[in-house]
């Protein structure tokens, strides 16, 4: 393992694989985010995931562990705990291009929920090949819970995104002290910014002009983070039994 942890040319042929097909991109050109966004800081939970935690079942605490998956530990639990962020938010943009609001809504709308799903999913293919080339084995597909979301309206699908986005800023600002290997901390910061940049676009659509808020940067101007155990007690109120995430081996500091 600590052979593969260290194999940088390795890493950094996956980082060219992850840079290739982010270059396609458009949305950014259309927006002009792509100057406007170099300073902004991002990260944090908003309103919407707030709220499912406050309702969410304090019997989901009692969750047997041995029923959850395991992220493991190191370097590669990390790129699993990404994996799985990544799965979620894949699952979830593929399902918004399904719905009826997609159908309906904007030009430009449509043009950057497409790119997002097409991100996502090259986020979540990266980290599987990632994974398999540490030699290590990614965590199963996992299975989504999308029954407390409303994909039929406007408010519905782009709350829930925001939220998303914030959540996944904050995960990867959370969870970068906790990579060992250089080269992957690289490719961590590349993925932050461009999750960044969704959560900024997503905002705007939601309210013009709205790129960033004091929800996600704290009174410093600091983008604000989340811990793993912080975070999967989010994001598993959005995965069904038996895909439900368990954290407790990843590093702490």
């Amino acid at each position: 393992m600590s052979k593969v942890m260290h194999d940088a040319t390795k890493a950094q042929g996956l980082s060219e694989e992850l840079q290739t097909p982010l270059e396609r991109r458009t949305f950014l050109r259309y927006t002009g985010l792509g100057l406007a966004m170099g300073g902004l800081a991002l990260a944090g939970c908003n309103d919407v995931m707030e709220d499912v935690v406050k309702t969410q079942d304090a019997s989901a605490n009692a969750t047997d562990m041995a029923n959850m998956v395991d992220v493991g530990s190191g370097d590669v639990g990390v790129l699993n705990y990404a994996y799985a962020l990544e799965q979620l938010e894949a699952a979830f943009y593929a399902q918004v291009l399904q719905t009826q609001y997609y159908n309906s809504t904007s030009a430009p709308q449509r043009v950057a929920l497409r790119d997002i799903e097409a991100h996502e999913r090259i986020h979540r293919e990266f980290f599987k090949q990632a994974i398999t080339a540490a030699g290590a084995t990614p965590i199963k597909d996992l299975e989504v819970d999308f029954s407390s979301i409303d994909f039929r309206t406007k408010q519905g699908v782009l709350s829930v995104a925001k939220a998303f986005e914030d959540l996944g800023v904050a995960a990867y600002n959370g969870a970068g002290k906790l990579i060992k290997t250089a080269a992957y901390l690289a490719i961590a910061g590349k993925i932050v910014s461009v999750e960044a940049r969704h959560a900024a676009i997503i905002r705007d659509f939601l309210e013009y002009n709205t790129f960033v808020g004091a929800d996600v940067v704290d009174q410093n101007g600091l983008e604000k983070s989340m811990t793993p155990a912080q975070v999967v007690a989010i994001a598993n109120n959005f995965l069904k039994e038996g895909s439900k995430l368990n954290v407790s081996n990843l590093p702490t500091e």
